[in-house]
């Protein structure tokens, strides 16, 4: 019997729902990350959710709140008639029969459902009862069939399609909400389990200022090019949010702003190191929250793995940030992990008939977890971060080796038994000709080719500084990518 995952996250509301051999996931196309924000809208009698209130959320920011996933209680929310506003449950309730009804038309009324809520929400004792049980009477009420409800981090850890990592070692979580971001340690447990051990929330580090701040520098910059203020109109800026949020999901080097007033258009070329530089101070309030979780943990920083969600990967850079303060095992998360491992999570088990009897979990079970595979190989492009422009790369790098790159237009990353240019480590000797990787030179610039090794859907730049992260199995290694003066070195020195 399929169950149906929801992934309760205002910064991207998800919901999977497995069948017939088929994933189920995305169950409706929301846009992915950011795709279906947890905002309602009021317009006198009317209310609307997600995306139709997030076509107002900078036109009319009044008529707006994004609070109703993150302060969910009794408390008075800013709309409603006046003299009389409506709750933060009354909006989450009518939010979540919204969103079930675009499931329903989709999928059909599911038999049983998980639902994946946000880590804060287990904050201490009483936040977890009010909340837990806000969300177990709206279930009731709209008759859905409830088999768990898990923490939204722990869920993630369910999904089949994250990489294997070593459970020996601590896992930190990074997921990035409307309100904040959430940091969830986990450490496994005598029986296999992986169990929440410490969580923290890093206030105004979530979307809804980080949005906002990225739209307001980029105005100015607009402001600065055009002398044309977008911010006098409440349309015009709305239109710019939009083209401002599209610049973030899309990952693209350059962005062509434009903005038609009816008389007379305005453009702007903004680039990617404008937005890394503007978001610079979010990735550093997310390395500073890390290492104080894991300080408090453990009186130092210690080895761990780092997980992070497709919503912290939105931000450029973060990767980076943290490789660089040595925490070097990141495993990135693919959309909708949440609603995906939820889904998995309640296909054994049954929709209990009370519904105060509904399990709340904050543990992986251990045969849920990721196991090694040895046949499976995983290679991923990891930028850094630029302040500068950046040069052209002139060597490959790996385990303290290394290759000129010039001289060339191929260049090849594999096991020894294929003679690359660059030799992986000996544990990689089994891979076989599918294990190398290629990179072509083209107009005096290095690139990676689209392949699905790579999960790259078009080709990727190569610039000084970025990583290629290659995972085997239990075996991992990585190519740095650098710059150096006097390239013209003999192949494979010492570094």
């Amino acid at each position: 019997m399929s169950t149906l995952g929801i992934e309760l996250c205002d910064a991207g509301f998800e919901a999977a729902f497995p069948r017939d051999g088929h994933a189920g996931y995305p169950l409706l196309e929301t846009g992915g990350p950011l795709g279906w924000l947890g905002l309602a809208y009021q317009d006198g009698a009317k209310t609307s959710f997600g995306p139709p209130a997030e076509e107002f959320w900078h036109a009319r920011p009044k008529q707006v709140t994004h609070e109703l996933w993150s302060r969910l209680s009794h408390d008075a929310s800013p709309l409603g008639p006046a003299g009389k506003p409506q709750s933060y449950s009354q909006l989450a309730y009518f939010f979540l029969r919204d969103y079930l009804g675009r499931v329903n038309s989709v999928a059909g009324a599911p038999a049983k459902a998980v639902l994946a809520v946000p880590g804060e929400y287990f904050l201490d004792t009483a936040t977890e009862e009010e909340r837990i049980g806000l969300l177990l009477g709206m279930a009731h009420e709209l008759k859905l069939p409830l088999a768990g409800i898990v923490d939204m981090a722990s869920a993630a850890l369910c999904d089949t399609r994250i990489d294997y990592f070593d459970r020996q070692l601590p896992l930190l979580m990074i997921d990035v909400h409307l309100r904040g971001a959430e940091l969830t340690l986990f450490q496994p447990e005598a029986d296999g389990r992986f169990a929440r051990r410490d969580f923290a929330k890093v206030s105004h580090a979530g979307f809804n200022d980080l949005l906002r701040h990225l739209t307001t520098t980029m105005a100015n910059r607009f402001l600065r090019h055009t002398t044309f203020d977008i911010q006098e109109d409440g349309r015009i800026g709305q239109a710019f949010y939009r083209q401002t949020k599209e610049f973030l999901l899309t990952g693209v080097m350059g962005y062509h702003y434009q903005i038609n007033t009816g008389t007379r258009t305005y453009e702007l070329v903004a680039t990617r190191d404008q937005l890394a530089t503007d978001l610079a101070a979010f990735n550093q309030a997310l390395l500073q929250g890390a290492q104080a979780i894991l300080k408090k943990s453990a009186g130092r920083a210690p080895r761990c793995t780092v997980a992070l969600t497709a919503r912290a990967d939105l931000l450029p850079g973060l990767a980076g940030v943290l490789h660089a303060a040595g925490l070097a095992r990141v495993i990135h998360l693919p959309p909708g992990a949440a609603a995906c491992g939820a889904a998995r999570l309640g296909a054994s088990r049954e929709a209990p008939a009370q519904i105060d009897d509904v399990p709340v979990e904050t543990a992986v079970p251990a045969h849920l977890l990721p196991e090694p595979s040895a046949e499976r190989l995983i290679i991923r492009l990891v930028k850094a971060r630029r302040t500068a422009l950046a040069r052209r790369p002139t060597h490959a790098l790996c385990e303290g080796l290394g290759h000129p790159l010039d001289g060339q237009k191929v260049f090849t990353i594999g096991p020894a038994t294929l003679s690359p240019d660059l030799t992986l480590p000996e544990e990689f000797d089994d891979l076989g000709p599918g294990g190398q990787v290629l990179l072509e030179q083209r107009d005096g610039l290095w690139w990676l080719p689209p392949s699905p090794l790579t999960q790259l859907a078009e080709r990727a730049l190569i610039e000084p500084g970025d990583r290629l992260s290659i995972h085997h199995g239990t075996h991992e290694t990585e190519v740095l990518f650098a710059y150096c003066p006097d390239g013209g070195a003999a192949p494979h020195r010492q570094v």
